[in-house]
Parts: C-alpha cells; sequence; structure tokens
C-alpha cells in the first residue's frame, strides 16, 4: 500500500516576486493517489504564488479536446496539441493513423492554441518496431508547427541523438522548446546554438541531477523556460506526490542558485521568454 502521506497535497511555496508561466503541464490527468482538485482551483492556486499562466499540453485525441475547451473557458490558460510519441504506435496498429492526424492538424488551428506538442521520440516505453513511426510522425509534428507558424514542444526520452538528428533535417521551427529537458551539458550548448528554447522541470531539483544542473548553468537565461510537467516530476522535497502548478517556485528557486542569479531576474526573462515563444495571453 502506498504511503498515505504521499496523497497529501504539499502546502504552497512562497510566493515568487514576479509573475512566471507554467510552460507545460496535463491539468486534465489526475493521478490516483491526489485529491480531486477543480481546474478553477488549480489556476487560482498557481496565479496566488505567482504562477499567473498555463501552457496546457493535450497529448491524446481526448485530452486535445480536453485542451481546447479548457483553453477557451480560462484566460490564463494557452494550449498545445500533439499524439504523444508512446500513442503513435497504438493507433498505427489501428489503422487510423491519417485521421488522427488530421483531428490535431484541425484542433492546433484555434487561435487559443499556440503549439505543437508534446511531440518527439521516445525510445524507453516503445520497441524497436515502434522507432520508424515515431519518427515519421515527429517529422510531421514538425512540418505542422512551421506550417501554422506555431511554437514546437519536443518529448525526447533516451533518444537525443534521433531527435537532435531529425530536427536539422527537417529545419525546426522559429520557436522549438525542449520540453522536461534532459540532456548534458553538450547537448544543451548545441540546442541553444540552434536557437531552441530549454524547459526545466522539477527533475532539476533533485539530488542526483547534477549532470541536469550543469547543463542548466550552460544555459543562457535568455533560452529558458520552466514547467511542472503536472501532475508528474514534482520537485523537491515533495518527490512522490501529485505535481500542480503551484509548486513552480520550488524549482524556479533552485534554477536560480545554480544561475547564481537572482530570483526576481530569472522570472523576469521566464516571463518574457513564455511570451516570445507562445505570445500574449
Amino acid at each position: 500500500m502506498r504511503d498515505g502521506r504521499l496523497a497529501e497535497r504539499p502546502p504552497a511555496p512562497d510566493r515568487l516576486p514576479m509573475p512566471v508561466v507554467d510552460n507545460h503541464c496535463h491539468l486534465d490527468v489526475r493521478r490516483d493517489d491526489s485529491p480531486d482538485v477543480s481546474l478553477e482551483q488549480v489556476i487560482a492556486e498557481a496565479a496566488a504564488v505567482g504562477v499567473d499562466r498555463l501552457v496546457q499540453i493535450g497529448c491524446d485525441l481526448g485530452s486535445a479536446r480536453w485542451t481546447v475547451e479548457a483553453v477557451d473557458r480560462h484566460p490564463a490558460l494557452l494550449g498545445g496539441v500533439a499524439i504523444h510519441p508512446n500513442e503513435v504506435p497504438r493507433h498505427e496498429a489501428a489503422g487510423d493513423l491519417d485521421a488522427t492526424f488530421a483531428e490535431i492538424a484541425g484542433l492546433a488551428r484555434h487561435p487559443r492554441v499556440r503549439v505543437v506538442g508534446e511531440t518527439g521520440l521516445d525510445y524507453y516505453r516503445t520497441g524497436p518496431d515502434g522507432v520508424a513511426v515515431q519518427q515519421e510522425w515527429f517529422r510531421r509534428h514538425i512540418a505542422l508547427a512551421k506550417e501554422l507558424g506555431l511554437a514546437l514542444q519536443i518529448h525526447d526520452r533516451d533518444a537525443h541523438d534521433d531527435v537532435m538528428r531529425i530536427l536539422a533535417e527537417e529545419g525546426a521551427p522559429d520557436k522549438t522548446v525542449l520540453h522536461c529537458y534532459s540532456g548534458d551539458m553538450t547537448m544543451a550548448r548545441e540546442c541553444v546554438r540552434r536557437g531552441y528554447y530549454l524547459s526545466f522541470a522539477g527533475t532539476v531539483t533533485f539530488r542526483s541531477a547534477k549532470d541536469l544542473r550543469n547543463a542548466l548553468a550552460v544555459t543562457p537565461t535568455e533560452h529558458l523556460l520552466v514547467e511542472t510537467d503536472a501532475p508528474y516530476l514534482t520537485p523537491t522535497p515533495h518527490r512522490g506526490r501529485a505535481n500542480a502548478p503551484y509548486l513552480v517556485p520550488l524549482t524556479v528557486r533552485v534554477m536560480a542558485a545554480t544561475l547564481n542569479t537572482d530570483v526576481p531576474r530569472l522570472c523576469r526573462a521566464l516571463s518574457d521568454n513564455s511570451e516570445a515563444v507562445y505570445g500574449p495571453w
């Protein structure tokens, strides 16, 4: 049985001195061990600690439809839609790849959807038979982002070399974001050279994440974003509990310490970068 304390919601951290954006969250997803909290409460709790804008990501058809409805109702939200790389082989097996992509492309045309994503490659759960179709769909999502002039948010798990190679081959959109950045210093420097944005999640706060903090340390602030990936990747000291946008300040403060910069300056950069990537809310 899971420790009952993990089901308790962490206390709110101290408010940030300037507002920032949670650049990637899944507000339609609820973990089995977490209490049911309304979307209105999630947004209000985040705003109370200085996280006043959120980018809601829908990465299957159901969540993409939910995302479009949510961004219509809530001014604090912008949206992203795509088919997650782990979902792609399932659609191939079902024989509905083209119909699924056509619906995603239609949803991406909503004026408050500003992201194609999360898309990319995930070799952690997908066996060798799923690699080719993941790569094909990554290319299709890249093309869609460029066609619509939207930002691209990339999921990259155990696939760094292929992600970077395909972006180079296809030509990355002008606004390309490595969601939940997980590469090393060398990759970070190459991403910056290419003009990509690196979005850091709660993983950067983990005690074991020295290599990730080293990558953060070599990334100029004008290339940085912050996210929760809620309800996943909860920052220290609440690792193991369900994540939520109101916990972003914990990650921001670790980022500021790693970069040896003050928190207000980093908040301003994170906010400015978010609006440069996604436009005004």
